[in-house]
């Protein structure tokens, strides 16, 4: 399974939770999770997607915590069963 696939498996369950997910860059900024997924009820998760077993480099990982200190919920998936985690 690639990145891409678990990518693919999040969208759907977002969207089965009634929320978006929407694709995330920054022209300006590396290393930004991959999607925003926002949910019913103003709830806002930032999700990376890896493949099972994939590793962040060092820019994902600070950009996580950057997040994270800023009082973000960000979660890190790397499977389809990781996906079932992200709940609206």
């Amino acid at each position: 399974m690639d990145e891409k696939t678990v990518e693919r498996a999040l969208i759907k369950h977002v969207k089965d939770q009634g929320g978006i997910a929407y694709k995330f860059t920054s022209p300006n900024r590396r290393s930004v999770p991959d999607r925003l997924c926002v949910f019913p009820g103003g709830r806002v998760v930032f999700v990376e997607c890896k493949r099972p077993g994939g590793k962040l480099t060092k820019l994902q990982a600070r950009e996580i915590e950057r997040l994270r200190e800023m009082g973000f919920e960000v979660m890190v998936v790397d499977g389809k069963d990781g996906v079932e985690g992200v709940i609206g």
